[in-house]
């Protein structure tokens, strides 16, 4: 008897973490995964404002740029990689 009370209780001990998955799934993950898209949007768009001169695009005089270099030098080389890069039509209907 105690040997079946205990299978059950591992058996069920993981099932509270997939019924929240579940639930997740069901309910916030497209809201979760576009807000993650217009975030990297509006990211896009600052650095871009501020840092255009280094695609060949200046906005601000280069003080206000060079003031919020130490924040931004970790993703500058992303930012580049992913404004530079080449796109298809078919990535513009995808996103």
């Amino acid at each position: 008897m105690d040997s079946l009370i205990t299978r059950l209780k591992k058996k069920l001990k993981g099932s509270p973490k997939t019924i929240r998955e579940v639930l997740y799934g069901f309910t916030a993950y497209e809201l979760h995964r576009d807000l993650k898209k217009e975030k990297g949007n509006t990211d896009n768009l600052f650095m871009l404002v501020i840092f255009g001169d280094l695609v060949g695009l200046p906005l601000l005089p280069p003080y206000y740029s060079m003031r919020l270099l130490p924040y931004i030098i970790p993703r500058i080389n992303t930012w580049k990689r992913h404004l530079l890069k080449e796109r298809d039509i078919i990535d513009v209907l995808v996103e």
